[in-house]
């Protein structure tokens, strides 16, 4: 039956055209977007999936910062706990040199004062972000410093912050608030490092005297030569400051290892960064092949498909010519 009232082929001819334009639209918007999935309309799970994981992200380059952080600290630490070490290298090789017969002992003692005052000037100088971790100026000690090196998502979705610590009481170098605090500061009984020790009375020796009267001072002998220093004195002095030379390389081996593993933490953050932006990245974006050539059917289909209503339109027309 042909009707002028009612033109079910145009209708129908009209709704698949709504249909093609709207996947146009949709195939436009994706490639515009770059997205396959840009919002939760597209795909509710997909989409909280990567929102997500973009979030989490985001809270691991803020960690890959803070272990750029520490990392400056700990070079920064090591670099100064470095070159304390070879100034006291210098002094027990000077004590050593003290211990020959007919050496005028108080020109060595210059030397050893020199060298002293650049020891408290490594110390005072190994300071990064306002943080120094071989001159305690406070009367405790120091403790633990930790670096943030990790965001972890359980399966429950609950999150933790994994943490380093450096135990910066074993690089202190310098007590300015307590001598006991400091390897360089601090009383080492000589008595308890000779093997020929004969006594139990103790032979305290220190290096640096800081003058400080917050904390605990040391009440020990100053590692300084006069004319008058015996070698039995030198020879205490060599063995504390080769005592303190070995705290020294523990602490430097110890600030080595844990920078070796910032080092490989920050390279695993980087990774697995890259690893969840490509996880993302198969979930929400678009195959722009894909949607390239789907675009090219849509826009052939669009045309046939304003060719077909016209022919229903036309249709109507039609009808005229049986009344003339």
């Amino acid at each position: 039956m042909t009707s002028i009232m009612t033109n079910s082929a145009a209708m129908s001819a009209l709704q698949t055209l709504r249909s093609i334009n709207n996947d146009m639209e949709n195939t436009q918007n994706r490639i515009s977007s770059g997205y396959r999935v840009e919002s939760a309309a597209d795909n509710a799970a997909y989409w909280s999936i990567a929102t997500t994981m973009r979030s989490d992200n985001k809270a691991l380059s803020t960690v890959q910062d803070a272990l750029g952080l520490g990392a400056a600290k700990v070079d920064v630490a090591y670099t100064g706990m470095n070159s304390a070490i070879d100034v006291v290298s210098e002094i027990k090789a000077k004590l050593v040199a003290a211990r020959e017969p007919g050496v005028d002992k108080t020109k060595i003692d210059k030397e050893l004062t020199e060298l002293k005052n650049q020891l408290v000037s490594v110390s005072e100088s190994a300071s990064f972000s306002g943080e120094n971790w071989l001159n305690n100026t406070t009367a405790t000690a120091s403790g633990s410093k930790e670096i943030v090196a990790g965001f972890n998502r359980d399966s429950a979705g609950l999150v933790t912050l994994t943490t380093l610590g450096v135990d910066t009481s074993s690089t202190t170098l310098i007590g300015a608030g307590n001598e006991s605090l400091g390897i360089l500061t601090k009383d080492i009984d000589a008595n308890a490092l000779d093997p020929d020790a004969t006594g139990t009375a103790t032979r305290d020796y220190f290096l640096i005297d800081t003058g400080s009267t917050g904390g605990t001072a040391s009440s020990g002998t100053a590692i300084a030569l006069t004319s008058g220093t015996s070698d039995a004195q030198v020879d205490d002095m060599i063995r504390v400051v080769d005592s303190m030379l070995t705290q020294m390389t523990d602490a430097a081996s110890n600030l080595g290892a844990v920078n070796k593993r910032i080092s490989m933490q920050d390279d695993f953050v980087s990774n697995l960064m890259d690893s969840i932006d490509k996880g993302v990245g198969r979930l929400v974006d678009a195959d722009m092949n894909e949607e390239s050539t789907r675009l090219k059917a849509l826009q052939t289909q669009q045309q046939l498909g304003i060719q077909a209503l016209s022919i229903a339109n036309s249709n109507s027309q039609n009808v005229l010519s049986l009344f003339r």
